[in-house]
């Protein structure tokens, strides 16, 4: 048996699966890491076949070089620790033979130390094998070793929206309006109860963050970055221990003095995604006021049942949001941040709570839209009679 049937879903799991796209052929291949001397540590992704029980599209370096003009700056989309990201168009042949020209964004290995090869190698393992709606679609990867060094690039599904990041903190970006904000935060809590919940065994995303959450054509969330992902616990054992990872201001504190990771980890940096849509502020401002830096002290600071609570909500919403709804979202985030573990909600928790508040907030708006339609036609109507 291979080693990535650990990754089936659950035969009860309700979550629905993303179906192959376009009936794309992929190649399964293995890959040889030898020059690195990288040993895996345990908790990550098996790998004892390493990824050759994947269903990746093998690329040739000279292809992705090709398709991003020499690895353009002109293409160049993004980049971070684990190097540089550029926009490009690959060719894909479905089933039926026809020939597609699809955008996808190839992420190129910073090829300085084992830390990004690392990272790169468990992209691959994961992304090779887990498919859900809400997960960013890994096509394939590109591994050469040379005299120039070690070649390690992955080629992704194009995200046109960028990340939730750019459209909370760039304000050369739109807003994004009160429902969205809503069903972005469902969508991520779904991807992440995938991971929690849906398979075989749990995976621990690890570094779930703003920037980590990608936007589709329809702003249709999906996770992406797998490079500190994890195995959770298995048989009787509450937590997996590890070295401290992730993202400063999003990672949970016990995490952070044990080293002791568990699924509520992911849950407690959801609890700080939560505040970053309803208040428009990252985790750390250091440009604020003293008293206004940290995030998650200054909205310690307004009750939510209070009056002043308004006083945390974004005011790119333009006060474009149902309160009631805004406060139980703050409560939901609350909880999420409880400071013993065991007390946060699970993930599905997390996504029936969601689900319940994008409905309300559906049924607010649509209510209003029908309220302005009607004091509409009512004036338009009076108007009518009066020029008679």
């Amino acid at each position: 048996m291979g080693c990535f049937s650990l990754f089936k879903s659950k035969p009860q799991n309700k979550i629905e699966r993303e179906r192959p796209r376009g009936g794309v052929k992929v190649a399964s291949s293995a890959v040889a890491i030898s020059s690195s001397g990288y040993e895996e540590s345990p908790g990550y992704a098996p790998s004892q076949q390493r990824i050759r029980d994947t269903k990746l599209r093998v690329f040739e370096l000279a292809d992705l070089r090709s398709a991003t003009n020499d690895f353009s700056q002109v293409l160049k989309i993004g980049e971070g620790g684990f190097g540089s990201v550029y926009k490009a168009f690959i060719r894909f042949t479905d089933v039926d033979g026809r020939v597609d020209r699809v955008a996808v964004a190839v992420k190129v290995l910073n090829q300085k130390g084992l830390q990004g090869h690392k990272q790169w190698l468990n992209e691959v393992q994961f992304l090779g094998v887990l498919e859900h709606p809400n997960l960013v679609k890994l096509f394939g990867y590109c591994s050469k070793d040379g005299k120039g060094g070690i070649q390690r690039l992955l080629v992704y599904e194009y995200m046109p929206n960028k990340s939730l990041d750019d459209h909370l903190f760039n304000r050369s970006y739109p807003s994004i309006p009160w429902c969205l904000r809503l069903k972005i935060a469902l969508g991520a809590a779904e991807g992440l109860a995938y991971l929690h919940e849906g398979l075989e065994v749990q995976v621990i995303f690890r570094d779930f963050k703003t920037s980590n959450i990608l936007l589709d054509d329809d702003f249709r969330p999906k996770l992406s970055d797998f490079g500190f992902a994890r195995l959770g616990p298995s048989g009787d054992r509450t937590h997996v221990s590890t070295a401290v990872v992730g993202t400063h201001g999003y990672a949970a504190p016990e995490y952070i003095e044990t080293g002791h990771l568990t699924a509520k980890s992911d849950v407690w940096s959801f609890g700080v995604v939560l505040y970053e849509l309803l208040t428009g502020r990252r985790p750390l401002e250091t440009n604020r006021p003293a008293n206004e830096q940290k995030l998650l002290e200054w909205v310690k600071q307004f009750s939510i049942e209070s009056k002043g609570f308004k006083m945390i909500m974004d005011p790119r919403l333009k006060y474009q949001y149902s309160l009631k709804v805004a406060r139980e979202v703050a409560k939901l985030a609350n909880s999420c941040l409880a400071k013993q573990a065991k007390e946060r909600p699970s993930i599905s928790e997390v996504v029936l709570t969601l689900k319940q508040a994008v409905q309300v907030s559906e049924e607010a708006r649509q209510s209003k839209t029908k309220l302005e339609h009607n004091v509409a036609s009512s004036v338009k109507g009076k108007s009518g009679k009066s020029s008679d």
